[in-house]
């Protein structure tokens, strides 16, 4: 196993077969962590970007079996924020000190391309990184978006297992997931996805597959967490995700892609009070704390409880672990180019 590590340390490149041995083997996964940690330190450094969230919308057309903002919750407290709101938002974050912001949504068409456009261009002069987690798009859709000065775009896949992904996401289109991915690709923008860990169904053979897809779209963000099911869904009764899983599969990817940027997702810190702290030790370097207000936040509830960033908190904790606030945009093409 040390052997396979040192592989993808030295060559970024490991066969499905031998991505796997890595996932089942339980006994070297403080190797793999303290290995990955060491390839993000080489290629990316010891600053840790912050992106500032804000979720502008719950409304969403699709019903993945797992998210509380789900088509058919009708529990749901449903909004949408005004362009004058994100934009005042946006503001917030750059007076705060943020260098990028997410618009996050689900995926709802209420915002017709041209008004997101509009609100894309007005951020922009705040000289901030603007990243979109909007959804499935036409290309058209992405170009004029891109076009407007959108930067970046996460769209997670979360399973390329395609017979899990359809059984998770009903009357979804598994193809026009990847098509977009591609896409989005195509029109230069720095493209991040990411993968549940936990789903039902789910083996070690896909989430190597996983992997591998991530390497083939040369992803420039990888998002991975555990699933936590929301209460008001079908998978109510289901399993949290395993975190030292998530860990590994986050680990192997970065040993693959090493120069990429990976988050310490909230969902792990959700399930363990120092769940990204782990994360940042196991190769990740970028953190998404949410800025929307909270009497908003609290209605964009994908999975229940997720844990918050305390600013003064997260710089004390790095420090701790060696490693500081990045003020930089923390462009993966930008470090490329140097």
């Amino acid at each position: 196993m040390n052997t396979l590590i040192e592989k993808a340390k030295s060559e970024h490149t490991l066969s499905k077969d031998e991505i796997l041995q890595l996932l089942q083997d339980e006994t070297i996964n403080q190797e793999l962590f303290k290995s990955a940690d060491s390839i993000r330190k080489e290629f990316v450094g010891d600053e840790v970007h912050l992106r500032a969230l804000i979720e502008f919308s719950n409304f969403c057309h699709c019903n993945c079996l797992y998210c509380g903002i789900r088509a058919e919750n009708s529990f749901v407290d449903r909004y949408r924020l005004s362009a004058e709101q994100i934009i005042q938002l946006a503001r917030q974050a750059y007076d705060f000190g943020y260098k990028t912001v997410v618009l996050q949504s689900g995926e709802d068409f209420a915002y017709k391309v041209e008004d997101l456009a509009q609100i894309i261009s007005e951020i922009k002069k705040l000289d901030l990184a603007l990243t979109l987690s909007i959804g499935e798009r036409s290309f058209e859709e992405y170009k004029i978006l891109k076009e407007a000065g959108a930067d970046r775009f996460l769209l997670r896949i979360e399973t390329t297992d395609k017979d899990l992904y359809m059984k998770m996401h009903p009357k979804a289109d598994f193809e026009n997931r990847k098509r977009c991915l591609f896409d989005l690709k195509k029109l230069g923008y720095e493209t991040g996805t990411g993968c549940l860990i936990g789903l039902p169904g789910q083996s070690l053979e896909s989430l190597a597959g996983d992997i591998l897809f991530f390497k083939e779209l040369d992803s420039d963000m990888i998002g991975i967490g555990p699933l936590i099911p929301h209460p008001q869904t079908p998978l109510k009764n289901a399993e949290n995700g395993n975190l030292e899983l998530a860990l590994k599969v986050m680990a192997i990817t970065r040993l693959l892609l090493p120069d990429i940027n990976i988050p310490a997702t909230t969902a792990m810190e959700t399930l363990n009070p120092n769940g990204r702290i782990m994360a940042l030790q196991s190769g990740a370097n970028v953190i998404m704390p949410n800025i929307t207000t909270e009497d908003i936040r609290c209605k964009y509830e994908i999975y229940p409880n997720k844990a918050t960033v305390n600013y003064k908190e997260l710089e004390d904790k790095l420090g701790q672990i060696g490693r500081k606030i990045s003020h930089n945009k923390g462009y993966r093409n930008l470090r490329r180019a140097l």
